[in-house]
């Protein structure tokens, strides 16, 4: 058991850190690197080959530091991320309330992804609910960003979404992550394909699992600005 705020969670919840990772080039270089040799670096082919783009969807785990759930695919949308949301969830039947924390765009805040947390929460279906689900851009909790992100918030549930303040994205920590996969492995990668860059890349999340993963823990002390 550990303390968040006013509210005890207990071990069989999970608090996920959630983002997506858009538009990973899969780029082949044209001609190997030339090796290191003494008193040279390696140098690396800059001319490439573009074979298309990927998007993926991360989880996480804050308590672990373990990365979970993947997903990948052409596109970044809110029905890609409810079905990232849903399938996270359905590997593990046995957690009893999810928190992901997650930043302010508007996939986070769905009319699809309402709707899944609704029926997670067995809520779906009630005809007083269906009354309060209301409609997009007009009245209830579907109406604007603000009433569905109150919605998703809501402790009770058993899918509960936690959104980092306005442009502070950074206080998520699978950016930290996110910033690891570029240096170690994409940005000095070479891919032949998008299946082959999807493939490296959960190669080398199995392998920073195993190896590498561990909490991250914040170093950062806060001052007071001096006028």
């Amino acid at each position: 058991m550990f303390k968040q705020g006013e509210r005890i969670l207990s071990t069989d919840e999970r608090i996920l850190s959630t983002d997506e990772m858009t538009g990973v080039q899969a780029l082949e270089r044209k001609h190997p690197n030339l090796p290191m040799q003494p008193g040279k670096v390696e140098r690396r082919e800059f001319e490439y080959i573009r074979h298309g783009t990927r998007s993926f969807i991360i989880d996480l785990n804050v308590a672990s530091g373990t990365i979970g759930n993947t997903s990948s695919g052409p596109t970044r949308n809110e029905g890609d991320f409810a079905a990232h949301v849903l399938s996270t969830v359905a590997a593990e039947p046995q957690v009893s309330r999810w928190h992901f924390v997650v930043d302010n765009l508007d996939t986070h805040r769905s009319e699809t992804l309402v709707r899944l947390v609704a029926k997670a929460s067995g809520l779906e279906g009630e005809m007083e609910l269906e009354l309060e689900l209301g409609e997009k851009g007009k009245h209830g909790i579907l109406h604007n960003r603000q009433t569905r992100a109150a919605f998703l918030s809501d402790p009770t549930h058993k899918i509960v979404f936690h959104y980092t303040p306005l442009h502070s994205s950074w206080l998520n920590q699978i950016e930290i992550w996110l910033s690891i996969l570029v240096r170690k492995l994409l940005k000095r990668g070479s891919f032949r394909s998008v299946e082959e860059l999807e493939e490296k890349v959960l190669q080398f999340i199995d392998y920073y699992n195993k190896t590498m993963a561990k909490p991250f823990a914040w170093t950062y002390r806060g001052k007071a600005l001096v006028a």
